[in-house]
């Protein structure tokens, strides 16, 4: 599949036209000549660049392919350069991928943080952020907080509904019963007192019964906050700065112990090869002898053999071997120390949410203990009442007003009952569906977790395979490359991996 290109002031280029067929193409001129301008006007027609030439107001780049047409326009406005048309890549995601692994310029992002030395894990990972994988993983978790709690209420409706329906019958029953006994009784119609009676009662009723739901609340709400106060007590959060000194020091020690051997290991492998190849006698004067051959010290000038060079040799491979475990054990304790600063983050985070937590149970304790206490006066007030009420009528039919008063005070009862009943089957209900979405953003966070596993896995690969197929096109200096588990780059030499900066 062929592609054309017809280029009209982009980058350096006036006017110009080109065909670039399947395969390599090789783009050969002297400099100033336009290489890398026609390389800005392919940019500029895939969607990543709009370098539109100095002093034009215009300009042009279209692409035409087997599949169709593109063409992507630029206009000069005030300082910026308007971009408009149809680029080649449409999706963001796509341009990204082409400006990090297709433009490899010098200011190629990827290329200036090989050439630096910086972390590639961002650049190469970058993809993830469109993705908002970690973004969406805290939502579906913050989303499966909010079902566990609704779950948790509703298991609980769920287990008080035997006792609700028994509670709901039993009122029933009095009920029928109290109406039975004010029939029999045929007492005439009640007077005010006996109403404010039955009302005062009633409204006791209720009041009772809210004091009672706020205190089960309070005590929940107690038994929640000594938890978060007991897990705060638990946590222990090391001290910053002195975690912070150890692993920088832990590191400039690594880093100190890796240029030691790099160093003993030039040393040692120019001077091995020096012995190896026989060629002694480029560094100093030989006198070959018939049990061994005899020569200067290259170094202290001092004369020795050909046998104690390859003793001292020996011991320097050994200095290496040690220099190399001490420096395995100094990035096991660089590792550990990363791992407890992460550990130590992670605390730092539950703590702030451990006192966030906090503050909003003893909001809510005190509100309830304010909202219990105006209940109780209420209570207090009303049992007065009641008793006023009572004195007052007592010499009153005092028979049928008790029947009337504690029918009313039952209804009262039984109201609240069922609409207790009806709120606790209604909450039950909603179980199978909370469970359904409770497991549905458990398998959302695994599937999000490992489709993040997933793009560093297929970024590493990707990078391995390009890396096969690059190295042997190019005299690179080294056999081949790879990325680590954290994106650090590595390369191997003469059999020997080794971080870039080694090369």
């Amino acid at each position: 599949m062929s592609w054309h290109l017809d280029v009209e002031h982009v980058a350096g280029i006036r006017r110009g036209s080109a065909t670039l067929e399947p395969g390599l193409n090789a783009v050969r001129a002297s400099n100033w000549q336009g290489k890398s301008s026609f390389l800005a006007a392919i940019a500029t027609v895939l969607g990543t660049a709009s370098p539109l030439t100095e002093g034009a107001t215009e300009g042009r780049v279209s692409l035409s392919t087997d599949d169709g047409e593109y063409a992507v326009e630029l206009a000069r406005d005030g300082r910026n350069v308007r971009t408009t048309g149809e680029p080649y890549l449409s999706a963001e995601a796509d341009r990204v991928c082409a400006d990090l692994f297709a433009f490899l310029g010098e200011e190629n992002e990827i290329r200036r943080a090989v050439r630096e030395g910086d972390d590639l894990e961002p650049l190469l990972t970058r993809l993830l952020d469109f993705e908002d994988i970690d973004a969406n993983i805290a939502e579906a978790r913050r989303e499966r907080d909010r079902v566990d709690e609704a779950l948790s209420e509703a298991e609980d409706a769920a287990d008080r509904l035997p006792t609700l329906a028994g509670r709901v019958s039993e009122l029933e029953a009095e009920v029928e019963e109290l109406e039975a006994k004010r029939a029999a009784a045929d007492a005439a119609g009640g007077d005010e007192t006996r109403e404010a009676l039955s009302d005062a009662r009633a409204e006791r009723s209720r009041v009772q019964s809210r004091i009672d739901r706020l205190e089960s609340t309070a005590e929940r709400v107690r038994e929640q906050l000594d938890a978060r106060e007991e897990e705060l007590d638990e946590l222990d959060v090391e001290d910053d700065e002195e975690l912070a000194r150890e692993l920088d020091a832990a590191k400039r020690e690594l880093n100190r112990q890796e240029r030691d051997i790099e160093l003993l290991r030039g040393v040692y492998d120019a001077n091995r090869r020096v012995v190896a190849e026989d060629r002694t006698e480029l560094l100093t004067d030989v006198t070959h002898g018939v049990v061994d051959d005899e020569l200067a010290c290259w170094v202290c000038g001092a004369e020795t053999d050909a046998s104690s060079v390859t003793e001292r040799l020996d011991d320097l491979a050994e200095r290496i071997e040690r220099r190399t475990t001490a420096a395995e054990a100094s990035r096991e304790r660089v590792e550990e120390l990363t791992e407890r600063v992460e550990s130590r983050e992670k605390r730092r985070r539950r703590e702030r949410e451990l006192q966030t937590e906090l503050r909003e149970l003893r909001e809510r304790r005190s509100d309830l203990e304010r909202r219990l206490n105006d209940a109780r006066e209420r209570d207090a007030e009303l049992a007065e009442r009641i008793d006023d009420l009572r004195e007052q009528i007592e010499s009153d039919s005092e028979h049928v007003t008790d029947i009337e008063s504690e029918l009313k005070y039952a209804n009262a009862r039984l109201d609240d009952a069922k609409s207790e009943l009806e709120s606790a089957e209604s909450e039950a209900e909603k179980l199978e569906s909370l469970r359904s979405q409770r497991r549905s953003l458990t398998e959302e966070i695994t599937r999000l977790r490992r489709r993040k596993q997933e793009i560093k896995k297929e970024t590493r690969d990707a990078f391995d395979d390009a890396i096969r197929e690059i190295v042997p096109l190019f005299e690179t200096g080294f056999e081949s490359a790879r990325l680590t588990s954290e994106f650090d780059l590595v390369v191997a030499r003469d059999g020997r991996e080794a971080s870039l900066g080694a090369l």
